[in-house]
């Protein structure tokens, strides 16, 4: 593992190169690349909760595809893109200002719906697993745009990233020693999201004068995020000493933060580490910045509780959940405003930091 110092501070993000998991048959247990990759996640998790990944085989066509569709989709005339909104269902067309991440964890800003990314989500749909009778609530389908090329070039890079993700969970077994194939079973029909998002301010010259939030500070709330984003200023991370940092990925990098569930399971010894992203503005100009975070967040039916051995005597527990309902509670504040009933440590994170 190496160390990449962010920009503007000493706060590091530690590096990791996953390439010796992108073979299934590698593990900790008989492979010290591996066992030297987990005990570097493991080590990152305690204290960090983000990594950089390098090695992590997704072609460079992938990525540059979906940079691509990514322009293309909003580029188009915003009458379009809002024939693509559903209100309400993580799926589709998001316009600027119709959503909080902060209210995932209960946290209200001065407008409650005041994050200025537009986005479009698309994921797994109840019909890739037919045999399954999944529900459409946690599934729904997905409605894509007629954008050239979008569809193909946006699939394509899921599947490398779902690979990419599932590589990424058992080098994260290895880590907490429960061996490589300990969650496989509550990640079979996985609900997978990719959001693409596009901070929606015209570039050029800019004065703030009020609250203005790119997105506001949340946890993200599956398993873990891959994020693909422009070299651009704005995403930042809580560290440990409550301050803010500024972080810029490595160029061929993903940036890989863990969820709320590895919170859960391990019971705060791996941290669902807070971020947001502050508009991007550089020397007075706002600068176009566009991300992509692929949510690999677990079966619908799979419950989240704490992993034996984790919790201290006397310790407070996360109660058990399914991925499902705790999904539904944080969407539910991001997308509705409704503060959902359980996020006290990490609001507690977020109103306990230092200016």
């Amino acid at each position: 593992m190496s160390d990449s110092t962010t920009a503007g501070d000493d706060f590091v993000i530690p590096t990791v190169d996953l390439t010796p998991y992108l073979t299934p048959a590698r593990s900790a247990a008989t492979d010290p690349a591996c066992a030297a990759v987990a005990a570097s996640i493991d080590d990152a998790c305690r204290t960090v909760g983000f990594l950089q990944i390098v090695g992590h085989g997704v072609p460079t066509s992938a990525i540059d595809g979906l940079a691509g569709a990514i322009d293309g989709f909003f580029g188009a005339p915003p009458q379009a893109k809002r024939l693509l909104n559903r209100p309400g269902v993580n799926r589709g067309y998001t316009p600027p200002k119709s959503e909080s991440l902060s209210m995932s964890l209960g946290v209200a800003p001065a407008n409650r719906m005041n994050d200025f990314y537009e986005a479009f989500t698309v994921g797994t749909e109840a019909d890739a697993y037919p045999g399954l009778d999944l529900p459409e609530a946690d599934y729904p389908a997905n409605h894509w745009p007629e954008t050239p090329g979008f569809r193909a070039s946006v699939q394509a890079y899921m599947r490398e990233v779902r690979d990419l993700s599932r590589a990424l969970l058992r080098a994260c077994s290895d880590a907490l020693g429960v061996g490589p194939d300990h969650f496989d079973d509550l990640v079979d029909h996985s609900i997978d999201t990719l959001k693409m998002n596009n901070y929606a301010l015209a570039p050029g010259a800019i004065e703030v004068d009020g609250p203005l939030t790119g997105m506001g500070a949340h946890t993200d709330f599956g398993i873990l995020t891959v994020l693909w984003a422009d070299r651009v200023a704005g995403l930042e991370v809580l560290g440990p000493d409550a301050v803010w940092h500024p972080v810029m990925p490595a160029p061929g990098a993903f940036l890989v933060n863990l969820g709320d569930a590895f919170a859960r399971w391990t019971n705060d010894r791996w941290i669902s580490t807070l971020h947001r992203v502050d508009p991007p503005v550089v020397d007075g100009r706002i600068e176009r910045r566009r991300s992509a975070a692929f949510f690999f967040d677990g079966n619908h039916d799979a419950v989240i509780e704490p992993l034996p051995g984790t919790v201290e005597p006397g310790a407070d527990a996360y109660p058990p959940i399914t991925v499902a309902a705790h999904l539904q509670a944080k969407l539910a504040g991001m997308k509705r405003g409704t503060a959902p009933v359980g996020a006290d440590r990490e609001a507690a994170r977020v109103l306990g930091a230092r200016p």
